[in-house]
């Protein structure tokens, strides 16, 4: 299994410079992502909770009782409120994510909240096989994955990911959070906010390195740069050298010149269709889908 250090060195000596958006989120990325969803610009936060909070009680039902709630990336542990407002008698709520003190403080606080809530948090890279706790004996395991977050994969990834997350669910279900295709200008201020904090989240993939790696650059010497490629229905985010950088990890040096960038992130956008066209690929069945008045987002019931 590689690492950061090696998925970082593959990335700096090229010739594809592109790393996985998952190393935004040290306890820095984190906070700054939870900063990102209550900006203006960014709406897929505030209609995708909108969207929960309208069919939470369908979405509990469709759930039944004594479900093992898996949340993928859980974070923050916001959007899963909603669901254990209206669970009926749940099982247990397993959060997994990658960045473990944050995790474990989110779950800290949903305790105090849900006192009777069986906690079982799992740190881990969810993209690649976990254990998780054992499922119940009478209720099913139901993975929820919101955010769009299924948008970083690129289309072969994401079907990969979403075999992976059909079997763990066997006999159950997933509730996933998917973007829409829209107006390319509504895209690209989202990714471009007035303040400024995506183009911090961006450039602390960088600062996440050099505290926990080591690596030695100038990240001041980076800009964000966020653009929708409509031929691929995709936002693109780049760090993009101000000047020739030199960067030196574990004793080997890379160059960066300027036009040279390190591609950190993809967010593809999909039709209703064509994202119910992967999940049928990836063995479910989809079941019900929810959108906004606007078509800017959609949540997905799909039965594995």
């Amino acid at each position: 299994m590689s690492s950061f250090a090696d998925d970082l060195h593959a990335a700096l000596a090229g010739p594809v410079r592109e790393i996985s958006p998952k190393y935004f989120y040290d306890a820095e990325g984190s906070a700054l992502f939870e900063r990102i969803c209550e900006l203006p610009e960014y709406y897929p936060t505030r209609t995708e909770l909108a969207l929960l909070r309208r069919h939470a009680p369908e979405l509990a039902r469709r759930m039944g009782r004594d479900a093992q709630l898996i949340e993928y990336g859980a974070g923050a542990l916001l959007k899963v409120r909603l669901l254990l407002e209206r669970a009926e008698r749940l099982h247990s709520f397993v959060p997994v994510d990658i960045s473990g003190p944050h995790l474990l403080a989110a779950c800290e606080a949903l305790q105090t909240e849900h006192p009777a809530l069986r906690i079982l948090p799992v740190v881990a890279d969810f993209t690649r096989m976990h254990v998780l706790p054992d499922p119940p004996r009478d209720g099913r395991r139901i993975g929820f994955f919101p955010g769009s977050s299924i948008g970083n994969f690129d289309p072969a990834q994401a079907l990969e990911f979403l075999k992976l997350l059909r079997e763990e669910l066997d006999g159950g279900a997933l509730l996933i959070g998917v973007d829409l295709i829209k107006d390319p200008a509504l895209l690209h201020a989202a990714y471009n906010d007035a303040q400024g904090v995506t183009a911090r989240f961006n450039l602390n993939l960088l600062r996440h390195a050099q505290r926990e790696l080591g690596l030695e650059c100038d990240a001041a010497g980076f800009d964000h740069y966020a653009f929708y490629e409509p031929r691929l229905h995709r936002i693109e985010m780049h760090l993009l050298p101000r000047g020739r950088q030199l960067l030196q990890l574990q004793g080997r040096q890379y160059t960066l010149a300027p036009g040279e960038s390190l591609h950190t992130e993809n967010s593809y956008k999909y039709s209703v269709a064509s994202f119910q066209d992967l999940a049928r690929e990836a063995g479910f069945r989809p079941a019900a889908h929810w959108t906004d008045e606007r078509d800017w987002f959609s949540l997905h019931w799909l039965e594995a």
